[in-house]
């Protein structure tokens, strides 16, 4: 065994570390906690203690202390949704996101089977053009033809999506149509109640007491830095899933009714600054009908749901951008802090600047450079304040959710990560041979604080063992192999 003496001359902090916890003698617990986490990257730390109690006789039926602990803290995965921050984490989000859009077309987590026979259509609305980019254009037969300018771009082109003319731009129309994207949605979605209603001859009051609007909804962004909407849109009785609409509810009309609200959608934003401008979808929209999984058909329920999980872990680092706020955190973007006394002064941090990093020192294209710094530039103009640009500016702007659902769509991402929290106490209970508890007969007394973020050097090595096991492991299963 080493000794502390040994251990400093080893020159790897990590190494160090790692070897400092092996020499425990609950090492194997800290190994389990690290390996629970399936190589969370960047996991969050809790000290303090529970203990379950009998409610009528007052008896400790099981109690926990991180005190126990061989590092003294519980370390809980951090469930960040993007893949560019946990790929662990992302992976459970975009699992249960597959298994709500799923529920919602061919049933299951409190959804029938029947809703399998409900108009469903996968629709897709973007954003208009604001200045052409380079791009690969196809024929009708889906050939390859030259872009504007004139090049034959390859698909990995680092030109793709940038401006053919970045002087004649519309940045400032780009940023407020993500800015606003999210208000759109929600208009667009009044919008197709009317037309609903138009098409069946009621007034949108009536509309309800016949049929209900249900939808699921992911944000995905392209290569130009614009976002634009895939949605499950789906047709219920009133009372949601459960019910069938009525006849005249059909899949044609639903499509008709999602081409006419998307086309009417308008959206004013008054600016002194920049000019009044007006926000609308793009012409460019899509309606398909979905099949079921067992037909031969090229957009099946069991696909669009794949392809929804996949994006709803993907953010505007897609499209080149940064995935971490630029504004300085100490600060929150103003530039200046308070001292003891009260007053202000320039923050040390980012020397007034209000950044936490320098868009002219960021490793990304002249296209989303211009358009980080117009997202901060439109954001110090009192009249923008109202959209937090300079908050949202790794976000190109967009500040809305990127995956959001009609409240009777489905189950919620709460159901199921309560449904997996559970499962996964009780397989803790019988592995720790603790009796069932009754909620009703039961008190749980908790007390929890935050302690940092993150691993030690050691753990991280762990962390990373876990990681390449897992990758194997994919790799694997993906090969058609047997994982041993």
């Amino acid at each position: 065994m080493h000794t502390a003496h040994d251990l400093r001359h080893i020159v790897s902090p990590a190494v160090r570390d790692l070897l400092e916890l092996a020499a425990h003698p609950d090492f194997d617990r800290t190994r389990e906690q690290v390996q629970r986490l399936g190589g969370c990257t960047r996991p969050i730390a809790l000290v303090g203690h529970t203990t379950t109690y009998d409610a009528t006789r007052r008896e400790v039926l099981h109690s926990y202390r991180t005190a126990d602990e061989p590092t003294g803290r519980l370390l809980l995965a951090c469930g960040n949704r993007r893949a560019s921050r946990c790929p662990t984490c992302s992976r459970v989000y975009a699992a249960d996101t597959y298994h709500l859009i799923r529920a919602g077309l061919v049933g299951g987590k409190t959804v029938p089977e029947t809703v399998t026979t409900h108009p469903r259509v996968f629709a897709t609305l973007t954003a208009p053009s604001f200045g052409p980019v380079h791009n690969r254009p196809t024929t009708p037969a889906g050939l390859q033809r030259p872009c504007r300018c004139g090049t034959w771009h390859s698909e990995d082109d680092p030109a793709l999506g940038t401006p053919v003319d970045p002087l004649t731009y519309d940045y400032c129309g780009s940023v407020l149509f993500n800015a606003h994207a999210g208000a759109l949605w929600a208009r667009f979605t009044t919008y197709l109640r009317r037309e609903i209603a138009a098409r069946a001859g009621l007034s949108q009051r009536a509309l309800a007491s016949h049929l209900r609007l249900s939808f699921a909804k992911v944000a995905e962004y392209q290569k130009r830095g614009v976002v634009h909407f895939h949605a499950v849109i789906r047709l219920d009785g009133p009372e949601g899933s459960t019910e069938h609409p009525p006849a005249w509810a059909t899949t044609a009309l639903l499509a008709d009714a999602i081409f006419a609200a998307a086309t009417r959608v308008r959206l004013t934003v008054a600016s002194d600054t920049i000019g009044d401008r007006e926000v609308t979808w793009g012409s460019q929209i899509d309606v398909r009908e979905i099949a079921p999984a067992n037909t031969d058909a090229p957009l099946t329920d069991q696909g669009v749901a794949a392809y929804v999980a996949k994006y709803a872990t993907k953010g505007a680092e897609d499209s080149g951008t940064i995935d971490r706020p630029l504004y300085c955190t100490p600060c929150r973007g103003r530039g200046a802090t308070t001292t003891p006394t009260g007053y202000p002064t320039q923050c040390p941090h980012c020397t007034g600047t209000g950044l936490a990093e320098l868009p002219a020192s960021l490793p990304v294209t002249r296209h989303v450079r211009q358009l980080l710094r117009t997202c901060w530039n439109l954001g110090q103009h009192p009249e923008f304040a109202h959209l937090n640009l300079w908050k949202w500016a790794h976000m190109l702007g967009h500040r809305g959710h990127f995956s959001t659902k009609s409240r009777r769509y489905s189950t919620t991402l709460g159901a199921l990560r309560d449904a997996r929290r559970t499962h996964a106490a009780e397989q803790a209970r019988i592995r720790n041979g603790h009796p069932a508890h009754d909620p009703a007969e039961t008190l749980v007394v908790s007390d929890w604080r935050y302690l940092t973020t993150g691993y030690t050097p050691g753990e991280e090595l762990l962390a990373e063992t876990v990681r390449h096991n897992r990758t194997n492991a994919l790799q694997l299963k993906s090969e058609g192999e047997v994982c041993p």
